[in-house]
């Protein structure tokens, strides 16, 4: 019998040992036998899962310093985890991608749903940025980049270390060039018929949110002839499209000046610089300012950052998302559309529902719900993991 390169952890007597069998992907550090030789394993080290019983299970990847002490890597136990077992996961993503666009701007790795986990990969034309935020994808970094090259022919890899997950992975936030150099300006990303500028360098995530492209373009069919409210506009996500599209005007409104501007160039870039205007500062301020002015729009849209990144937020987060509701609905004349999106995982679909719903009421207004979105199929979601399905995005008719 030949001995396994990898060492060995364990689940307790009454670990989790069904629940991994059918396919969730991480074992938390309560439900694991933690000796002392278990909690010096290099954070990132392969190591084979038994179950209470000593039956092999799975490759994991062990992080001692994480909550999540355990991510699946491959059920097969005899698998090599290095350069070509990466090629083959990246192959396989790569073909889902090639398959749902014409163009090589996407997400080509979403971490758990791709066999990857916590690694994320961004692709941008001939650039790719990796945000590896598991401990063992740090490890194999040089590995991956090489393999990532490899498959999709990329000039230029990034690593891209922003980001909460990586400090509770216990990892440094030093971004750095892997291959090739830094793009020197704004990357041209085409989407939706528009033309969006991602900072790869100093923009947020991986200099701009794939996720919401089916919903830019559902925003986009309600947007002809329309004035365009974009809140929490980013780089100009729902209203680039939304002139695209034919909107016959677009305000964007965010608090970061940098966005505004790529949001700016990007219009430009989309030769519809003639309809689009920014307004910078607190979208809950601006909301109340615009109010005040008796302004209305036919097509208004709201984005805002997770309200609820955690359980613990939960709360005060379904509270944030009635706040914008309340004080967007007002702003919809009369047989308009709501646009209304949640990114916080700890808040499903039905409590986000529900949380708008009264906001809208309390803003003396009604509707009908006419369209729900999630994130593009670039974002597979993991079945046995909620965090994947974390996008939500309600239209409504007032």
């Amino acid at each position: 019998m030949k001995l396994s390169p990898y060492p060995v952890i364990r689940l307790r007597p009454k670990g989790q040992a069904r629940t991994v069998r059918h396919g969730f992907p991480w074992v938390y550090d309560n439900e694991l036998v933690t000796d002392r030789r278990t909690r010096k394993l290099t954070p990132g080290s392969i190591a084979i899962l038994e179950d209470g019983e000593r039956q092999p299970m799975a490759l994991v990847a062990v992080n001692p310093e994480s909550r999540i002490m355990a991510r699946v890597l491959d059920r097969d136990c005899g698998a090599v985890i290095g350069a070509d077992w990466l090629r083959a996961r990246i192959e396989r993503a790569q073909a889902l991608r090639a398959r749902l666009y014409d163009a090589p701007y996407y997400r080509l790795v979403h971490a758990e749903a791709d066999g990857l986990p916590g690694v994320v990969i961004d692709r941008f034309g001939d650039t790719a940025v990796i945000q590896p935020n598991a401990a063992w994808a740090e490890l194999l970094l040089e590995e991956l980049a090489e393999a990532l090259v490899d498959v999709t022919g990329v000039r230029n890899v990034l690593k891209n270390a922003g980001g909460r997950a990586r400090a509770l992975e216990g990892l440094d936030d030093a971004s750095a060039v892997l291959r090739g150099d830094m793009p020197g300006a704004p990357v041209d990303v085409p989407m939706n018929g528009a033309i969006y500028k991602a900072d790869l360098e100093g923009g947020q995530k991986t200099g701009l949110f794939y996720d919401q492209r089916p919903n830019h373009a559902f925003g986009a069919r309600l947007a002809k002839g329309a004035r365009v409210l974009d809140v929490f506009s980013h780089v100009g996500g729902f209203s680039l499209a939304a002139l695209a599209e034919g909107a016959t005007s677009a305000l964007a409104v965010d608090g970061s000046a940098p966005a505004l501007a790529l949001a700016e160039a990007g219009a430009c870039a989309s030769g519809v610089e003639a309809s689009f205007a920014t307004r910078r500062g607190d979208a809950f301020d601006v909301l109340g300012e615009l109010a005040q002015e008796g302004a209305r729009f036919d097509l208004v849209i709201c984005d805002p950052p997770a309200f609820a990144p955690s359980k613990k937020a939960l709360e005060a987060g379904l509270r944030a998302y009635e706040r914008v509701a309340r004080m967007a609905a007002p702003l919809v004349a009369e047989g308009g559309f709501l646009g209304l999106c949640s990114c916080s995982h700890a808040v499903d679909l039905q409590k986000f529902r529900t949380a708008s719903l009264r906001g809208i009421g309390r803003a003396g207004r009604e509707g009908a719900l006419i369209h729900t979105g999630f994130a593009g199929p670039d974002h597979p979601l993991h079945p046995h993991l909620a965090e994947s399905g974390y996008l939500k995005a309600l239209f409504f008719r007032l």
